[in-house]
């Protein structure tokens, strides 16, 4: 059974940092496309960063230079690093896991940023 599993979200104040983990099981993580989208109240589900099975990354305009996608094969685990964050950064965070006739999704984690 595959499960896809975050953590790490919760209130932070403008400019701090968090780290959300995606944990998962049941899957060879290393062969899949990994990715962390946020949704925001009344907003569409957009793709915040990806990591492809070769490493390859790619970023929303809006985190470039503060967000940091990454992963660890052997923990089957991949991670957002979010630095200098911003209240439009509020939302909640999925990690998603997708290859060939395959995609698995978490549950969900709040990230808020407020004073």
């Amino acid at each position: 059974q595959v499960q896809v599993v975050e953590s790490g979200g919760g209130l932070v104040q403008p400019g701090g940092s968090l780290r959300l983990s995606c944990a998962t099981s049941g899957i060879i993580l290393s062969i899949y496309i990994m990715g962390w989208y946020r949704q925001a109240p009344g907003k569409q589900r957009e793709l915040v960063a990806g990591i492809t099975s070769d490493g390859t990354t790619n970023y929303a305009d809006s985190v470039k230079g503060r967000f940091t996608i990454s992963r660890d094969n052997a923990k089957n685990t991949f991670y957002l690093q979010m630095n200098s964050l911003k209240p439009e950064d509020t939302a909640v965070y999925y990690c998603n896991v997708k290859r060939v006739r395959a995609e698995y999704w978490g549950q969900g984690t709040q990230v808020t940023v407020s004073s």
